[in-house]
């Protein structure tokens, strides 16, 4: 897919990643900045965007209380230096607003005020990782539209699994997207993530190459598997790459880290 936004970040060299999921509950956030800080260990330099605009939680996953956030940007109230903060692991954070019900419905100065955003920062940072909302909201599908990449984060659960494939399907018929990374979080076992990938690409094959005309390629990036220490970082208000880099689920998302750089 290519637009006026992807083809000046690209040319600028930065990567535009949106992070999303058929529905909400899935570990999304957790994976958007544990995966950020992956990335800043990397030697990269990292944006984290909150890019659910009325329902921002990113700050407080990193315990921050921003005074500036994005819609200040979006509405001329202050510039992109003054909302950007720095979080703990070295991330760049740009941190939106909660309960704001105007970015219910997008109108087309939104999205240009969003496009041109992530056009700036993306000449600034080596990767912009979007952190989206769930489901399938005007919101999402637009700022998945000015990604490279697109991640899906999928659990073992039947709705998660058929939601997903919702999003593919919609993200492929709007956007022409073929290509999608996707990464099984919670898994149980070491075999359950590829089966749920599979399944995932056969029903895609089977139900969507003829109805859209084309091939559909959904990447296994790899698994998370179901730990314990996740819950318990998160209600410490910390990254689980910070306060215990060798468990279970960090490891896999450093593994994340290194195979997505590795197919850009």
């Amino acid at each position: 897919m290519s637009n006026e936004t992807t083809s000046s970040v690209a040319a600028a060299g930065a990567k535009i990643l949106a992070i999303t999921s058929g529905k909400g509950g899935v570990g999304k956030t957790f994976v958007a900045a544990n995966l950020a800080a992956a990335l800043v260990r990397r030697g990269k330099k990292v944006l984290l965007l909150d890019a659910d605009l009325g329902l921002a939680n990113l700050d407080i996953i990193f315990n921050l209380r921003p005074t500036v956030t994005l819609h200040d940007v979006l509405t001329g109230r202050a510039t992109l230096d003054e909302a950007v903060l720095m979080a703990p692991c070295g991330i760049a954070l740009l941190p939106a607003a909660s309960g704001l019900v105007e970015y219910s419905r997008l109108t087309g100065e939104v999205q240009d005020e969003l496009r041109a955003v992530i056009a700036d920062l993306g000449r600034r940072y080596d990767y912009v990782l979007l952190d989206t909302g769930a489901g399938i909201s005007d919101l999402v599908l637009f700022t998945a539209s000015l990604a490279q990449d697109v991640l899906v984060v999928v659990t073992p659960e039947p709705t998660s699994i058929a939601d997903a494939y919702g999003t593919v399907k919609i993200l492929a018929m709007l956007q022409k997207r073929q290509d999608f990374r996707i990464v099984i979080n919670q898994v149980k076992n070491t075999t359950e993530g590829g089966r749920i990938a599979r399944q995932l690409q056969t029903v895609a094959n089977r139900f969507l190459t003829t109805q859209l005309g084309m091939e559909l390629k959904l990447q296994h990036m790899g698994d998370i598997p179901h730990d314990p220490a996740v819950p318990d970082a998160v209600r410490k208000r910390k990254l689980l790459l910070e306060v215990l880099p060798g468990a279970p689920a960090a490891r896999a998302v450093t593994a994340l880290a290194a195979a997505l750089e590795a197919a850009s």
